[in-house]
């Protein structure tokens, strides 16, 4: 999963001279994020995130970041409907800030913001709202995409930061999901982590009071009570609410999936 290219077909940087009359028309679809089985979070969103979605580690080492899955297969989205409409009670930050995206100069130690200009909203007949105004200075809309963007790059500091935690403490362990369809058809989606029980039951009093106080241990929490929502994702795989499971929805394992269809998470 390209955590920072997800969505993105052709990000360049914003300026007043290349998008000086580009207008944006955001509207309600989310017909770009139809082709991922999974988008990435932040640790503020885990509660919100965590009444829809299951919440899992994808990546190793210092490029493990927390994602919901949204799909059973490769390219597919449970939760983007034929309409492009978003149909769970919430959507991530990382598809809310699309077409936009910061790109880090580590150099200088500076964000430059990048725009998707294959995203069909964008425009230079006016419709949604300008960039910048007849004067080239920033309008209400982009300093407010900014603070946005600012915030979300916090948030994915502070994530990031809680990431390396879980990795130090050896609390993350591979898993898989298997689906059985009604019909027969076996789904079996991979390559990703979650935090094993047992280990984080085994912490020192003083490394949970740590977490503790850090609000980490309320994300474990919510990762682990979101892992429920896997028995949820048959259902809306095959739009038949009364669909059982064959088995558990998700079976702990440290072997890759033996089905040769088997998707992993993008």
């Amino acid at each position: 999963m390209p955590v920072q290219q997800l969505f993105y077909s052709t990000a360049v940087p914003v300026s007043a001279q290349r998008h000086g009359d580009l207008s944006i028309s955001t509207g309600k679809s989310y017909s770009f994020a139809s082709k991922t089985n999974s988008i990435p979070v932040t640790a503020l969103e885990f509660g919100p995130a965590a009444s829809d979605h299951p919440i899992v580690f994808a990546g190793v080492g210092d490029d493990t970041v927390p994602a919901i899955i949204v799909g059973t297969r490769n390219d597919e989205n449970l939760a983007v409907d034929q309409d492009g409409q978003w149909s769970g009670t919430y959507i991530p930050a990382f598809a809310r800030r699309y077409p936009f995206i910061f790109s880090l100069d580590e150099e200088k130690n500076q964000f430059t913001l990048l725009l998707d200009e294959e995203y069909e909203g964008a425009n230079r007949e006016g419709r949604g709202e300008r960039l910048f105004d007849s004067e080239g200075e920033q309008t209400v809309y982009l300093k407010s995409l900014l603070k946005f963007l600012q915030d979300y790059q916090a948030g994915f500091a502070r994530t990031q930061s809680f990431c390396k935690r879980l990795v130090e403490l050896d609390l993350l362990t591979p898993m898989q999901a298997q689906f059985t369809l009604p019909e027969g058809e076996s789904r079996t989606l991979g390559g990703f982590q979650v935090i094993d029980r047992e280990k984080l039951k085994a912490l020192p009093g003083d490394t949970l009071s740590e977490l503790c106080s850090k609000d980490e241990l309320e994300c474990i929490y919510l990762h682990l009570a979101s892992l429920r929502h896997f028995r949820d994702m048959l259902n809306k795989a095959t739009s038949i609410e009364t669909a059982e499971l064959d088995g558990d929805a998700v079976e702990q394992t440290g072997e890759p999936a033996d089905d040769p269809e088997a998707a992993a998470i993008n």
